[in-house]
């Protein structure tokens, strides 16, 4: 696949992952674009590692998606650990000095 269809299926991805896991998150298209992008290969890697197969076969293959969706949930679930943390972090600090 090219990257055009790399881009377009990790868009797709990453707006699907957001659709299952409603709530804010800092970022934005292109946080919720490279999540998508990020999340498709590692869903591949990770079809390959665990299951031994090529889940990344073609962009209309649903083992594609499949892939591209579970690797943008797990991606999306670390990005939010990660930038809660900082968050809270951060509106704590603010709270001491004020």
């Amino acid at each position: 696949m090219g990257i055009i269809a790399w881009i377009l299926i990790g868009l797709l991805a990453g707006a699907i992952a957001k659709l299952l896991l409603p709530g804010k998150d800092p970022g934005g298209f292109i946080v919720t674009m490279l999540i998508g992008i990020a999340g498709g290969l590692l869903g591949g890697w990770l079809g390959k590692v665990i299951f031994g197969v090529d889940s990344i076969d073609g962009f209309f293959d649903l083992s594609t998606w499949i892939a591209a969706i579970v690797g943008s949930l797990i991606l999306l679930v670390l990005y939010r650990a990660v930038a809660g943390n900082r968050h809270s972090h951060s509106r704590r600090h603010t709270h001491r000095h004020a």
